[in-house]
């Protein structure tokens, strides 16, 4: 077991997924002040602990930090967060430094803020945002290993829910199709080949908000969702819309995230503020109610999972 205390709390969270670089994590900070941090980390597996690559300052607290999907080490080593605005960073040997700020805004200097982003794993060029002024936007971005200097631009924008839109995921095996979740408690799914219809998968009775999505990386059946507030998770299976498949229910307080297993299309853990971190096996649910396997206590809040 590694541990890693920050000198602040931590909120974003991702891992590293090239395969010659492992062990490598981004965590941001949430102070409640303009200037906040993110971090990169490498595992020093002699020393048994984690060491700071580098430390840069980023406006307001990231609401998702995510590293490119680049298993095979063909791009650049590229981090991007989001808060105000969507930015991509690159990791170099020693320092990590700003390639671009993307901004879909051009007429206002005021921005609509991001809540969250999802990375295409088939089309890295593929980058897509969620914000609270109801759309989701498709950004195509120049991530080549031969550009000096990574760009992008819009490649289209989808007003995607009556409010606003607080999560969304791109499918993992395909590139076309993507889901959200929003203030007005529904998920919907698009299809980026044809975005003049959604389908609407799954919409909460009591029109609860719906703050995380996460989309099982081994089947593409299931989703998992989180209500505002809530102490639950809805696991869902978009081929039989709108009626859960189950509903995972064992923490005592709010909860902060999920996140699927990347080697598993039936385990799935989630955190809370009562401070465990539960492992389930969602294999039998269709034969009862699903209990956690494995619990993990931690000393605070368990504020992100990945």
């Amino acid at each position: 077991l590694y541990n890693y205390r920050a000198d602040w709390p931590i909120f974003g969270m991702n891992w590293s997924q090239k395969r010659n670089q492992p062990f490598r994590l981004a965590i941001g900070s949430f102070i409640e002040e303009y200037t906040n941090k993110v971090q990169f980390l490498e595992l020093d597996e002699d020393a048994g602990e984690f060491k700071v690559h580098s430390t840069i300052d980023h406006p307001y607290p990231t609401t998702k930090i995510m590293w490119i999907p680049d298993l095979d080490d063909q791009r650049p080593d590229l981090v991007a967060t989001t808060g105000d605005y969507l930015r991509i960073w690159r990791v170099g040997e020693n320092k990590t430094k700003l390639e671009c700020l993307l901004n879909n805004n051009k007429t206002s200097e005021f921005c609509a803020p991001l809540t969250s982003f999802d990375w295409n794993e088939k089309h890295q060029n593929i980058i897509g945002t969620a914000s609270i002024d109801t759309t989701c936007t498709i950004w195509d971005v120049t991530a080549e290993k031969e550009v000096a200097r990574v760009g992008g631009e819009v490649k289209t924008q989808l007003i995607a829910h009556d409010q606003e839109v607080y999560d969304m995921a791109f499918c993992k095996s395909n590139d076309h199709d993507l889901a959200s979740v929003g203030a007005d408690g529904s998920v919907r799914m698009f299809d980026l080949r044809s975005l003049e219809h959604s389908t609407i998968i799954y919409d909460d009775p009591e029109h609860s908000p719906l703050l995380r999505l996460a989309w099982n990386k081994q089947d593409d059946h299931y989703l998992a969702t989180l209500k505002m507030d809530d102490h639950e998770v809805i696991i869902l299976d978009h081929r039989n819309p709108c009626i859960p498949v189950s509903v995972l229910s064992a923490h005592d307080a709010e909860l902060n995230g999920m996140a699927w297993a990347p080697h598993s299309s039936c385990h799935i853990c989630t955190v809370s503020d009562d401070k465990k971190a539960l492992i389930w096996d969602i294999q039998d649910i269709p034969k009862g109610r699903a209990d956690p396997i494995l619990a993990y206590t931690a000393g605070g809040p368990i504020n992100q999972c990945q």
